[in-house]
């Protein structure tokens, strides 16, 4: 018997990390980039009357709610002799440290040294280190970037949806971040982790292989996922904005064969790294009429969970073997995927896209300048959701289903100068005008 090509023992040796694009800390190019973007650090729900000790791309930091209302988040350590925060006092001015009675203002400026004389230099001299924060639909977020060049803080057309309920949601994951947002560039793992391998963890329709176009644009990806079910032809849109927000469509209600026109996305997540090892996805699910829709048996914790990845996070051990989903997935690849162990195929397009503009864009910020930003009014138009039109196949169908992704996104980018309501019923009316003519 001839062993020659069993392999495994030249193949015990790990290669290195690619730290450019999966170390976050103080520093690190990858780290640094990341700081040039608004990020989510905890859930509004998550803050209490006493401080919070958050950890964010490798940092201990402490978020607090001082008595007037007032959110401010800062360095875990006080500048005075470095006791934690985390035992702060949270009053109506800020943050009194518990050992010296010092207050800090949420921008980090020194209020109140009681020990020392009120015309002291210290109040001068001293501000406890502070970054800016901002509340969206119940996520707070921070801006943990230089604070000369602060951005505008992103708005999106879907951040305020008419007849949608939003439901704020963070979930942990032992492993890096890239190997999570990665995920959403990669349409392909829904045929077969969540329908073809173990059953359908939705409906069947997620198992037929799909035509996919992706698209690059200032803000980041957006591809279209085109399948026929039935006498229907189901685009799916996925948005990925740079560098690691990502919109969906629907799940919970979504079969491909019933007519939608223009769908909103099921969620508006941020994967954010915790550090080199740890990642907290924290985002808002859309539960609405274009999404899936506001029935109150949805919005529970365990809806949330196959939102977020297909199966639910509170299963055995051993159902969880038997029927993997996102979460499994992601931790199995290790803490840190080694990217020089993989085979990247034809069907990995969008991750080798995603990765590529990570690489070009931290290599703008090393050299000085700041990623690519938009510039135009706010709110700014996104893509995702799903559009299903009634149309009988055809006898070259691939071709036909091909072009009919192509013309849902030339509708779809077509209305960007719309916003609100008036982009709503112009898409929607170009989409029903593609059905009748096609």
């Amino acid at each position: 018997m001839k062993f020659q090509n069993y392999t495994g023992y030249h193949e015990t040796e790990q290669p290195g990390e690619d730290q450019r694009l999966t170390h976050v800390l103080p520093g690190t190019p990858g780290g640094e980039y990341l700081r040039r973007f608004w990020q989510p650090v905890a859930l509004e729900t998550d803050v209490t009357d006493v401080p919070r000790l958050v950890r964010v791309l490798g940092e201990n930091l402490i978020l607090f709610r001082d008595t007037s209302g007032r959110y401010g988040l800062v360095h875990r350590h006080c500048a005075h002799r470095q006791a934690s925060l985390e035992y702060g006092k949270c009053e109506a001015k800020g943050l009194r440290c518990c050992y010296h009675g010092w207050l800090f203002d949420v921008d980090g400026a020194l209020l109140e040294a009681p020990a020392e004389p009120t015309d002291s230099p210290i109040f001068d001299k001293v501000r406890q280190p502070a970054y800016p924060v901002r509340i969206c639909n119940g996520l707070i977020f921070a801006y943990l970037g230089p604070p000369e060049t602060t951005p505008e803080f992103p708005v999106y057309d879907t951040f305020d949806l008419e007849d949608t309920v939003r439901v704020p949601y963070a979930f942990d994951y032992p492993c890096n971040w890239l190997q999570i947002i990665e995920n959403a560039m990669d349409p392909v793992h829904s045929v077969f982790l969540h329908a073809r391998v173990n059953g359908p963890s939705f409906t069947q329709a997620w198992g037929e292989l799909s035509i996919k176009r992706y698209y690059e644009d200032d803000t980041g990806f957006f591809y279209s996922n085109g399948r026929r079910v039935g006498d229907h032809v189901w685009v799916r849109m996925h948005h990925v904005i740079v560098p690691n927000m990502a919109q969906a469509g629907a799940v919970l209600s979504m079969t491909g064969d019933e007519p939608r026109y223009f769908g909103r996305p099921v969620f508006t997540r941020w994967v954010v790294p915790v550090d080199n090892e740890n990642t907290r996805v924290i985002a808002w699910a859309n539960f609405g009429p274009r999404s899936d829709a506001a029935k109150p048996e949805w919005m529970t914790p365990q809806s949330l969970e196959i939102i977020e990845g297909a199966e639910p996070r509170t299963r055995s051990r051993d159902q969880a073997i038997r029927k993997p989903g996102d979460y499994e997935a992601f931790v199995s690849m290790g803490t840190i995927t080694r990217h020089a162990k993989e085979h990247l195929a034809t069907s990995d397009k969008g991750v080798a896209l995603f990765r590529r503009r990570l690489r070009n864009d931290i290599a703008l910020v090393e050299n000085g300048s700041e990623p690519a930003r938009r510039n135009d009014p706010q709110p700014w138009p996104t893509y995702a959701g799903d559009t299903v039109l009634g149309l009988a196949k055809r006898d070259d169908d691939a071709a036909f289903v091909s072009y009919i992704c192509d013309r849902v996104v030339e509708i779809l980018r077509q209305g960007d100068q719309a916003t609100g309501p008036q982009r709503d019923d112009a898409m929607t009316q170009a989409l029903r005008d593609l059905e009748s003519s096609a």
